[in-house]
């Protein structure tokens, strides 16, 4: 191997290691389940089997691989954040491996009903690990709120508010069965399950969706809202890097705090964001089919960001321009020297 690439790929293999072991654990369930949706061709509520196992290897392994870089930086209570992170790894890699021990099997992991006494074991497994999941994600980001986890106030703030998303976006997970209805279902081997809930709303699941995320086009789907703010993390991070790469071209953006401003308006934009997907979705409306109301808030929730975003950066450009009266006296007398 490359030695550039050596150095790079030894510090990632020191992060965090059950998050770590997770992560490869994942990449390997990642390859049985394009193996799975190429060769086995069975269909489970409309989806091949393998479509779930796929999906949940990609999002824990970019949101194990995000925490355990997470923990790497410096920060203070690593011995708690370090137990949670392991936690997280250890739920996490179960609950996953259920739901691929199910596709496998060609019956369901979510909602199963069946009276067996191993669907019954798994369904309490699952249930309570996806609640440690969440509760382990909350004392996380309680622990990392109260501290700068970065040297830049931007990336800091990108953290901070990026878990508070993905915890709300995993809370949104429980409104799942709250607001979804019970019904029967065939496993890919034409048996009849009763299942407690479903993600639909308006239409039962199993129905016409989108490619890949298989997001239902005739009703709504409250895995949307769930899986944007599960992903806010992400999508905090990638803003903070954003705004830094554009420093080197736009001076005014090299000051952190005026970043971390812009951060602070990308996270409230995002939590419109997750709400109105929620409200669009209870009220059974597919996302690529929005009526004139939704549009409507959506181009409101636009139209608030860009001018908390113009409003950010000429406050900055005035501060920039023109320094507070003790700074500007202070050179006027240097200047009178």
């Amino acid at each position: 191997m490359s030695p550039v690439l050596r150095a790079p790929l030894g510090r990632v293999m020191r992060w965090h290691r059950p998050l770590m072991l997770m992560v490869a654990s994942m990449l390997l369930l990642l390859v049985v389940s394009v193996a799975g949706l190429v060769f086995d061709d069975r269909i489970l509520l409309g989806a091949p089997v393998w479509l779930k196992p796929f999906k949940f290897a990609v999002s824990m392994a970019v949101y194990g691989t995000t925490l355990a870089w997470m923990l790497s930086l410096p920060h203070r209570g690593r011995r708690w954040t370090s137990g949670l992170a392991t936690v997280f790894a250890v739920t996490g890699l179960v609950d996953t491996a259920i739901v691929a021990i199910q596709a496998a099997r060609g019956t369901f992991s979510h909602f199963n009903k069946s009276t067996a006494s191993a669907e019954r074991v798994m369904q309490v497994i699952f249930g309570n690990g996806v609640l440690c999941i969440m509760l382990a994600n909350l004392a996380l980001a309680i622990i990392l709120a109260v501290q700068r986890v970065h040297a830049d106030r931007a990336m800091s703030r990108a953290i901070h508010t990026g878990l508070g998303l993905a915890v709300l976006g995993m809370a949104l997970g429980f409104l799942i069965p709250a607001r979804g209805t019970a019904q029967t279902a065939l496993t890919a081997g034409g048996e009849t399950v009763l299942l407690s809930s479903g993600h639909s709303v308006g239409v039962p699941d199993g129905g016409p969706g989108l490619p890949l995320t298989q997001w239902s086009t005739t009703g709504g789907d409250l895995r949307i809202p769930h899986f944007v703010g599960l992903h806010g993390l992400q999508f905090m991070l990638i803003a903070a890097l954003l705004l830094a790469a554009l420093a080197a071209r736009h001076p005014l953006l090299r000051e952190d705090r005026l970043r971390a401003r812009l951060i602070g308006v990308a996270a409230t934009s995002y939590t419109g964001l997750i709400a109105l997907l929620t409200w669009q979705a209870l009220r059974a409306q597919p996302l690529i089919r929005p009526d004139a109301l939704t549009l409507a808030a959506a181009a409101l929730l636009a139209a608030l960001t860009a001018l908390a975003a113009v409003a950010v950066l000429k406050a900055g450009r005035v501060s920039d321009g023109n320094p507070p009266a003790a700074r500007q006296a202070h050179l006027d007398g240097g200047r009178a020297g």
